[in-house]
């Protein structure tokens, strides 16, 4: 059995008897075990990432009941991303000017074929999915397949770009229906934390499926890179 780490421990405890407790408290507990440890834990040395995690009444394996999206946050997540676009002539042009980090075709393809994948976001023009899509075993694994669904795949490729460098983030319903997402960094303020995941907590609601049969959120819960997840009301 693994021994945990003296904060670990310590936050563990914390997370047990706090229970189930509004969002505005979790993000000020969260917080809080970072900056109240006792004088001989040490404390974590970078700027966690905040992750809020819903798990959903959904069987993924029907079509009708995928939950797939992205969003763009209302304070960001705290990185901007490097963004590559699939794009010719003046889209090619259009899509750096709006900051894109990588932009071509089908260069770029053969070049993730050979296994180079440092970008945190891939967008495509729909003229380039002839290029794009034999890369759907390489990228899909990974969510950085491009797909109109995730507004990925758009003419738009300016304003695409502008949302990604942003920050804004995809999500999708893993195998046990739960959907995860990036909400911000531990140095953001409670607030500005909160009103992140109140906006992805709220957009996850809208989203439910008709098809859907049941308790659709059935828990939630914040956490930071090196904290336990605390239980959120639902």
């Amino acid at each position: 059995m693994a021994k945990h780490s003296k904060r670990i421990n310590f936050q563990l405890k914390k997370v047990e008897n706090l229970g189930e407790v509004q969002l505005a408290e979790a993000v000020s507990e969260l917080k809080g075990m970072q900056e109240d440890l006792p004088k001989d834990v040490k404390p974590c040395r970078f700027d966690q990432t905040v992750e809020v995690v819903m798990r959903l009444g959904i069987d993924v394996r029907q079509a009708d009941q995928m939950v797939r999206g992205s969003i763009v946050l209302p304070h960001g997540i705290g990185k901007s991303k490097t963004v590559l676009v699939f794009a010719q002539g003046e889209h090619a042009a259009t899509a750096e000017e709006a900051g894109a980090d990588f932009v071509g075709g089908k260069e770029l393809a053969d070049k993730i074929k050979d296994g180079w994948l440092e970008f945190d976001a891939a967008i495509a023009t729909p003229d380039m999915m002839g290029v794009v899509g034999p890369l759907g075993r390489v990228l899909g694994p990974r969510g950085l397949m491009p797909s109109p669904r995730a507004g990925t795949v758009t003419q738009d490729v300016a304003g695409t770009v502008k949302e990604y460098k942003a920050g804004k983030v995809e999500f999708r319903a893993d195998a046990g229906g739960n959907v995860h997402c990036v909400v911000g960094k531990l140095s953001f303020s409670a607030e500005q934390l909160t009103e992140n995941a109140e906006a992805f907590i709220k957009q996850i609601r809208a989203m439910k499926p008709a098809a859907a049969k049941g308790v659709y959120v059935r828990n939630i819960s914040i956490s930071a890179t090196m904290s336990p997840g605390i239980r959120i009301a639902v």
